[in-house]
C-alpha cells in the first residue's frame, strides 16, 4: 500500500504543470536589420512568460509601437534611422562594394562613410539624451522595476541608459560600438584576433596580419574621433561604461551567431540564449 501511495504522489508531481516567475525585461534595440534578430528573440522570451518593454524612437521604421508580445515606450526625437536614411546608406554601400577588394571596401566603409557614421552616432546620442532629459519617463522606468536590460551594443544608447538605471545587461550580439567584444574582455593580439568585417580567421599570413593591423588602427581612430565625441555630452565616462559592460558581457552572455553554421545549430544557440536570459530574469 505504501508503494502505491509513493507511486501516486510521484505521478502527481510529474503531471503538475511547471510554473516559473517571468522576468521584467527592458529592451533597447537598434533599428533596421538588427531589429529582425532581436524580434525573434523577443518572441521566444514572450512564449516563456517574460514581460517585455521595448524603448523605441518616434521615427522608428521597423520597430512598431503596438505588438501582441511587448509593450513600448516611444521617445520623441527629431531624427532617427528612418526608411529614407537606411535606404540611402544601404544603396551607398552596395554601389561601392560591387567588385571592390575586401580591404578597399572596409577602408571605404570606415573612412569614405565617416560622415554617415557620424550622423548615426549623433542620432543615437540625441535619443539617449532625450530619454535622460525626460524626468517623467525616467520615473516610470524606475518604478517599473525592471530585472535587466536587453540591448544591441552596436551603438551606445543602450549601454548608457542601462548604466543610468543600474541594471544588469545582456547583449544580443557579440560586437561593440568600436569593434569586437573579445578586445574588451581578454588579451587580444592583433596577429591572431581578426577585426570584425575583415573576413579573416585566427590563422593569418604576414600580409593578412598587416591588413588586420590597418583595420584595427582604423577602428581605433573611429572610437576617438566619432564615438567619444558624440556620446560625451550624455555620459562623460562612456569609455569606462563600455569596459564595464564588457565585464557584463563576459559574465552573462557571449554567443556568436555565425551564418556559416547549420540552421539546427543556430536554433540550439538561440534556445540556449533564451535559457540564459531566463536565468537572469528569474534569479
Amino acid at each position: 500500500m505504501r508503494l502505491i501511495y509513493c507511486c501516486s504522489a510521484l505521478l502527481l508531481l510529474i503531471l503538475l504543470p511547471r510554473t516559473c516567475q517571468g522576468g521584467n525585461i527592458l529592451v533597447i534595440p537598434t533599428e533596421g536589420s538588427h531589429w529582425i534578430n532581436m524580434d525573434i528573440l523577443l518572441q521566444a522570451l514572450h512564449s516563456r512568460g517574460h514581460n517585455l518593454t521595448v524603448m523605441r524612437s518616434s521615427k522608428s521604421w521597423y520597430i512598431k509601437d503596438n505588438s501582441t508580445y511587448y509593450s513600448s515606450y516611444t521617445v520623441p526625437v527629431e531624427r532617427s534611422f528612418d526608411q529614407e536614411f537606411i535606404t540611402r546608406v544601404i544603396l551607398k554601400i552596395m554601389e561601392y562594394e560591387r567588385g571592390a577588394l575586401p580591404l578597399v571596401s572596409f577602408l571605404y566603409l570606415s573612412v569614405g562613410m565617416f560622415s554617415t557614421f557620424t550622423e548615426i552616432h549623433e542620432a543615437v546620442g540625441e535619443f539617449a539624451s532625450a530619454v535622460l532629459d525626460d524626468k517623467e519617463l525616467l520615473r516610470m522606468l524606475k518604478d517599473t522595476k525592471f530585472d535587466l536590460v536587453l540591448t544591441d551594443p552596436c551603438w551606445g544608447g543602450g549601454p548608457i541608459l542601462a548604466k543610468y538605471l543600474n541594471l544588469p545587461v545582456v547583449y544580443n550580439v557579440r560586437w561593440l560600438i568600436a569593434g569586437e567584444a573579445h578586445f574588451g574582455i581578454a588579451p587580444s593580439p592583433i596577429s591572431y584576433i581578426p577585426i570584425t568585417g575583415s573576413g579573416l580567421t585566427d590563422k593569418m599570413s604576414f600580409f593578412q596580419r598587416v591588413k588586420n593591423m590597418i583595420l584595427h588602427l582604423t577602428t581605433q581612430t573611429h572610437k576617438h574621433l566619432m564615438i567619444k565625441e558624440k556620446y560625451y555630452s550624455e555620459c562623460k565616462i562612456i569609455e569606462f561604461i563600455l569596459h564595464l559592460l564588457d565585464v557584463f558581457l563576459f559574465k552573462y552572455l557571449i554567443f556568436h551567431f555565425d551564418l556559416s553554421v547549420s540552421r539546427t545549430t543556430s536554433l540550439v544557440l538561440l534556445y540556449n540564449l533564451v535559457l540564459h536570459i531566463d536565468n537572469l530574469a528569474e534569479g
